[in-house]
């Protein structure tokens, strides 16, 4: 594995945007007004990683992504969910959730910094349109927006088709039975008429697959991408299962997994050009490891807690007090990235979650 340092890992970043932005855009030549946004979101882009390269000189490392959790509230209970199991998603927290005005000085503060990427997550990030409609606003930020897919409805399409830096990811887990087993029954055939919505609207659109040992020959078979592209799905992202406890241990990856995964992307981007496909964390290995903790991306859950990363649910700054680039000197990002605990050799699967307690440690000295 690469051992990248962050002013390698800015300009690594930067290419290989550059080469995501061409690649859809490639993609989208028979779609007007998709193409008419990438190509004025490209020049943007640039700008954007010019102020990033402007901090790197000046010492300080900006990452190019964001995750938001806009919402610790969601429609489905889906078995095996890490935002339920981390709190994230919790109706009956009482702490008080991020107002839209705070989400839009956030995405304002990203703006000026040059992140140009912010995945929306939640909970269920629809239910909170007062805030994606705040995001909208924010042209040189691409909003992938990963969601279940069943509040998408005409005012949504309207939405997406009107600003085009919001991309869904709708959350599918294979064919219908092992997307009804962990969704809920008639789910899968929802996602289904929602994708025929977002096609009929040419609206891009991608799908997110978490992959276990159960399904990861299924869902990266050739007739199930097949329909996915039938569909019009331009994105996929195979997201490595992390187990939320022990009786889960069973689902994750071994090196053996990880390895048949990357053959097989192999194959269906050769079969499929016109699918855009990236994976997590397998990506991250030619990026010098875990891209958590400010490295390439940190997580804000609902309540404005900045957090490494959603699988790891470990604080020592807040959006409500601190600003974007106070976070990003947090002393907890700081210590993690010097010891090596991200950014260090990495295997597949979430490094902060397998060495749990070693983050607790080092939460609790910066803290002292």
């Amino acid at each position: 594995m690469i051992d990248m340092e962050n002013n390698e890992l800015t300009l690594y970043i930067n290419k290989a945007i550059g080469n995501i932005v061409s690649d859809v855009l490639v993609n989208t030549l028979n779609n007007p007004k998709e193409s008419a946004f990438l190509l004025k979101y490209g020049k943007q882009s640039k700008e954007s990683m010019k102020r990033r390269v402007k901090y790197e000189e000046k010492g300080q490392h900006i990452p190019a992504f964001l995750i938001s959790s806009i919402t610790n509230s969601c429609n489905l209970f889906c078995k095996g969910c890490y935002a339920r199991n981390n709190g994230i998603c919790n109706e009956k927290s009482q702490k008080q959730m991020l107002t839209d005005k705070q989400w839009e000085d956030i995405f304002r503060q990203a703006s000026e910094l040059g992140i140009g990427f912010n995945l929306l997550a939640g909970g269920e990030p629809l239910i909170r349109k007062d805030v994606i409609q705040k995001a909208a606003a924010f042209q040189n930020i691409v909003f992938p927006i990963f969601t279940n897919g069943t509040l998408i409805d005409d005012d949504y399409c309207e939405l997406f088709d009107k600003n085009r830096n919001l991309v869904p990811i709708l959350s599918i887990e294979g064919l219908q039975e092992t997307t009804d087993s962990r969704r809920g029954k008639g789910i899968y055939l929802q996602l289904l008429d929602k994708m025929k919505m977002l096609q009929q609207h040419k609206i891009l659109f991608g799908v997110s697959i978490t992959v276990t040992k159960n399904n990861i020959l299924e869902v990266s078979h050739i007739n199930f991408m097949r329909q996915l592209e039938s569909l019009g799905c331009g994105l996929v992202f195979f997201i490595e299962y992390v187990p939320i406890d022990k009786s889960t241990m069973n689902l994750a990856f071994s090196d053996t997994d990880r390895y048949e995964l990357e053959n097989r992307q192999q194959v269906l981007r050769a079969e499929f050009p016109s699918i855009l496909f990236l994976s997590f964390p397998g990506d991250e290995k030619s990026m010098g490891g875990c891209l958590a903790a400010g490295r390439g991306f940190f997580h804000i859950n609902p309540y404005g807690e900045a957090e490494a990363c959603p699988f790891s649910p470990y604080s020592d700054r807040n959006l409500q007090t601190s600003t974007l680039l106070e976070v990003l000197q947090s002393p907890f990002f700081k210590k993690l990235q010097e010891d090596r605990l991200v950014g260090g050799e990495h295997i597949g699967g979430c490094t902060l979650f397998e060495k749990q307690s070693a983050v607790e440690d080092i939460l609790k000295l910066v803290k002292e």
